[in-house]
């Protein structure tokens, strides 16, 4: 479970534009993830940049890296984001469930058609 400086940090790895965006990117790939290059590209952000925040994303526990041969690969935390949505929502209309129901749905309901996102 999460605690308020986890949550802490992982808001302030997220309130920044490529870290952001990075994050949102590596959700709609799952669970393939993204080779470090493909991510660099697809954000328009130099390498070097994109590492510093893949890592503020890692320590955040946001995202995971793992190398394949010669290049990183890297995936949403899936787990991450769903400790640090049970974190903001835990008492959620005081535990009303009833009430609670149309913020769970709009979370389980994919935003893309059935076969998938495009990229």
């Amino acid at each position: 479970s999460m605690d308020e400086s986890m949550a802490i940090s992982a808001l302030s790895a997220l309130a920044q534009t490529t870290r952001l965006a990075a994050f949102r990117l590596l959700i709609r790939q799952e669970p393939e993830g993204l080779a470090a290059g493909d991510l660099a590209r697809a954000l328009g952000v130099p390498p070097n940049t994109l590492s510093t925040h893949l890592g503020i994303l890692v320590r955040a526990g946001l995202v995971m890296g793992e190398r394949r041969g010669r290049e990183m690969r890297y995936r949403a935390r899936l787990e991450g984001l769903r400790a640090l949505t049970l974190f903001l929502a835990a008492d959620c209309c005081g535990g009303d469930r009833d009430r609670c129901a149309p913020l769970v749905e709009a979370i389980l309901t994919p935003s893309c058609p059935p076969r998938g996102c495009a990229p």
